[in-house]
């Protein structure tokens, strides 16, 4: 049966495809009032991802197809139908407009009150990615539902290391031959038990072996020899870290997700390995790139923040900041020679000497994801940090960006989700995470091992 949905603003800034996706062929019947034209109106002219669809939404509305619909409106409103073009398809879009409203003044919320007003007097399914919109719906006995695509169930349950058994005889053979083994994806993660066997059963040895599964082989890895002739400043402490910085150079991997919570080392270890990369000559230099919009909306935005352009970013690259400083000052410890040529503080906030001399000697340069599209992004390590607060589309947005001698790695964590329409089940990191466990072309990992300080430890045990 068809449904009739008034939609709201997130909708449509959450991707201008979701109006594809609605349609359902004409299954559906799309509504939208004048205070939600207005709210994108306002957004348009923004440089992010929100200003392109809001643009995007305008510049594919055939306005000399507009006419007077044929559903009834109420009192004073107004109703046109207009098409929206998307993907050669013709969508009707039945644009409410109302003189006046009973609800003239709020301190909080005006827009999402009037937003309510007309789903309320016409009875409509109300549309919206904006959770707070949708509880104040449903608790005025509204319908509200949310545009969930690209759900995944249980992020939490992703995994990409497997246990794997082998006779110590021959290892690869037994691997390659094991069932298990068969059954999974390139990029996978192995951790092999040795066994051995007397003449009436099999024991388990002690010995372990770690690998990854690539082009349907067993590829032994040995850290200490691939970190050995590395020559790292910093060391991964832990097997997680060692399999991440290993599938990261790995000279046919391209593209790698990496999920982990704060203080799991994905920048740290994601950073090492580009700067690995550089001195092989593998890439000519690093892209830092993340999301500068977080739930405050309007206030959060890049333009909202005060100085030039290099000086905003430095707000939202505080993590890249931090973990170069964390070198650096790891560096001038060990190192009499390394203190001479990182001279001068490094701090984590704005880059001071040390930290300047540390950007430019590996070429490494921070970007705005707003600045990303139309540009290609040739030879380079791209780090794409906090890829929770992406959605799908920018997560497009920046891997069509990515040239053929690229590579990229995606981190961020599903639990911190600071987008206001998206959530920890549905974000753009979740849906690599996902892709990675069936795709050949992808690695994955998930870091599930935390270094904490004594004070974050005691923090996270006791409240």
């Amino acid at each position: 049966m068809s449904k009739t949905y008034l939609i709201d603003t997130s909708i449509i800034l959450d991707d201008v495809e979701n109006l594809f996706f609605l349609h359902q062929n004409g299954e559906n019947i799309i509504f939208i009032c004048d205070v939600t034209l207005s709210e994108l109106d306002k957004k348009k002219d923004l440089s992010t991802q929100t200003g392109f669809f809001a643009r995007e939404f305008f510049r594919n509305i055939l306005s000399d197809e507009s006419h007077i619909s044929s559903f009834k409106p109420l009192l004073e409103d107004s109703i046109h139908s207009i098409n929206f073009a998307y993907n050669d398809t013709k969508i009707p879009l039945q644009i409410i407009h109302r003189p006046r409203y009973e609800i003239q003044h709020l301190d909080y919320g005006l827009n999402d009150a009037r937003i309510l007003e007309i789903a309320k007097d016409y009875g409509f399914i109300l549309l919206t990615n904006d959770i707070s919109l949708k509880v104040y719906a449903i608790s005025n006995n509204l319908i509200s539902q949310s545009l969930i695509r690209d759900k995944i169930d249980d992020p939490h349950s992703i995994n990409f290391f497997h246990p794997l058994r082998a006779h110590k005889k021959n290892i690869a053979y037994s691997i390659q031959n094991n069932q298990d083994f068969l059954s999974l994806k390139n990029w996978s993660l192995l951790e092999v038990d040795e066994e051995d066997n007397t003449e009436s059963s099999l024991y388990l040895t002690g010995k372990k072996y770690y690998g990854i599964k690539l082009e349907g082989s067993f590829e032994n890895l040995n850290f200490d020899e691939i970190l050995k002739e590395d020559k790292l400043y910093i060391q991964p402490i832990n097997l997680e870290q060692k399999f991440l910085y290993t599938i990261l150079t790995h000279p046919k991997n391209k593209i790698t997700i990496c999920s982990g919570a704060t203080g799991s080392g994905k920048t740290l270890i994601a950073l090492q390995a580009g700067i690995s990369l550089f001195k092989r000559g593998v890439v000519n230099g690093i892209i830092y790139m993340r999301n500068t919009i977080t739930a405050n909306d309007k206030e959060a935005e890049l333009g909202f923040r005060k100085g030039d352009e290099n000086q905003k970013l430095s707000y939202f690259m505080y993590p890249l900041f931090s973990t170069i400083n964390f070198m650096i000052t790891k560096m001038q410890k060990e190192s009499l020679a390394k203190r001479i040529e990182y001279k001068g503080d490094a701090n984590s906030f704005e880059s001071r000497e040390a930290t300047e001399y540390f950007l430019q000697k590996h070429n490494i340069e921070v970007m705005d994801i707003a600045h990303a599209r139309g540009v290609s992004i040739a030879k380079k390590f791209v780090i794409f940090d906090e890829a929770q607060n992406a959605s799908n589309a920018t997560i497009k947005l920046i891997g069509t960006r990515i040239a053929e001698d690229s590579r990229i790695v995606f981190l961020g964590d599903p639990a911190q989700i600071d987008h206001p329409y998206l959530s920890k089940y549905r974000n753009g990191l979740v849906s690599l995470l996902k892709k990675a466990k069936q795709d050949d072309f992808l690695a994955g990992i998930v870091l599930k091992h935390t270094i904490r300080s004594e004070i974050a430890g005691w923090f996270e045990e006791n409240f």
